[in-house]
């Protein structure tokens, strides 16, 4: 079976060779060397600061929302993962769902602004598939309501947006370092945030305020990385260049064989500065062709995926109506993300593109 992604494994005696390091120092979780070495790495590899590991890209959100104190509404996309939504309910808050940009896939400025209230208390944004959102616009409307601004980053590992990390925007940027991403640390994520003093709160946030061995001074969680992640981290990261590149010739070929009037594809920030192609998103006339081409592929072996289906405001337990957001409920009927990762074969490549063809006419 091809999937839609594939975990970057590194040469086992690689990873072994720092496996022996940690029974060494027989110190496996709890700011241990090595994920302090990853957050160096990481930091200096962004050209970023204020950056934690945290044990998954979800409970980054959760403390992003803690520190910076968020109640009542946050204006969100409910065109994105679960967890982004989930994260918001398990804090007591209200997602608020604007719609988004049927281009760009991600939420529409203009939609946010239609839905703030005295309620309102920050925007929570997606850079959808690794895509910058239109961070200088939301941040304006962010100012001029004083509002809090996160970014949920967990596909925009790497990419960068007028020469400089698109985690260097909005007062808090999260990553997800899920095994299905390009950079992973099997599980894990991080939290990135351009106030020293948030920063300082969720390093005693993510380790149940414990400030010294004999002093707690918050009610915190327990969010920290542990040492197999990251030295699994450390290991995927001197490959991730390599891994973009032959990525970005995968999400080419499939750019010059679906670009054309028959197909809708995700249109890309023009600021982009530096991309690291997460997925390739298609999306086709209809659900009914959507769902036929999904499982041509999946009887010919080939695990395509419906991201973001359903949208989130169709979820079970959320009450939101589909007519105040038409593009997410749109885009979300009628996307495929087709398997993208480094060393999918030209040939299955190949196959993957006569297959989608000939069922979409």
């Amino acid at each position: 079976m091809i999937n839609v992604t594939k975990t970057t494994l590194p040469p086992i005696n690689k990873y072994i060779k720092y496996l022996r390091k940690v029974w060494a120092n027989n110190w496996v979780t709890n700011k241990g060397e090595f994920s302090i070495k990853l957050e160096k790495k990481l930091q200096n590899y962004l050209e970023i600061k204020n950056l934690l590991v945290v044990s998954n890209g979800t409970v980054a959100m959760q403390l992003a929302f803690k520190a910076l104190d968020l109640k009542g509404e946050v204006i969100t996309t409910p065109f994105t993962f679960p967890a982004t939504t989930n994260a918001l309910i398990w804090e007591g808050l209200k997602p608020v769902f604007a719609d988004i940009d049927p281009e760009t896939f991600n939420i529409d400025p203009r939609e946010v602004e239609k839905k703030i209230t005295k309620n309102t208390s920050a925007i929570l944004a997606v850079h959808v598939f690794g895509n910058p959102c239109d961070v200088e616009v939301l941040m304006k409307i962010a100012k001029k309501h004083n509002l809090k601004l996160i970014y949920d980053a967990a596909h925009a590992f790497g990419v960068e947006y007028k020469g400089r990390s698109i985690l260097s925007w909005g007062n808090i940027s999260t990553l997800s370092f899920h095994a299905a991403k390009a950079f992973h640390t099997i599980e894990g994520g991080a939290i990135i945030s351009q106030n020293k003093e948030s920063y300082q709160r969720m390093n005693l946030l993510r380790n149940h305020g414990i400030k010294t061995y004999d002093k707690v001074v918050l009610a915190g969680i327990n969010a920290k990385m542990n040492e197999l992640e990251a030295i699994m981290g450390l290991c995927v990261i001197e490959e991730f260049d390599k891994q973009i590149t032959l990525r970005a010739e995968i999400y080419r070929k499939y750019l010059s064989a679906f670009s054309n009037n028959q197909f809708k594809l995700q249109k890309l920030n023009k600021a982009i500065s530096k991309y690291t192609y997460s997925y390739f998103p298609i999306c086709f006339s209809s659900q009914k062709v959507r769902d036929h081409i999904f499982k041509v592929l999946f009887k010919n072996g080939i695990r395509a995926r419906k991201y973001f289906y359903p949208p989130c405001h169709e979820f079970p337990y959320i009450k939101y109506s589909s007519s105040d957001l038409p593009n997410a409920t749109n885009i979300s009927h009628t996307i495929l993300c087709l398997p993208l990762y480094a060393n999918l074969s030209k040939k299955d490549q190949e196959r993957i593109i006569i297959l989608v063809n000939k069922a979409s006419r």
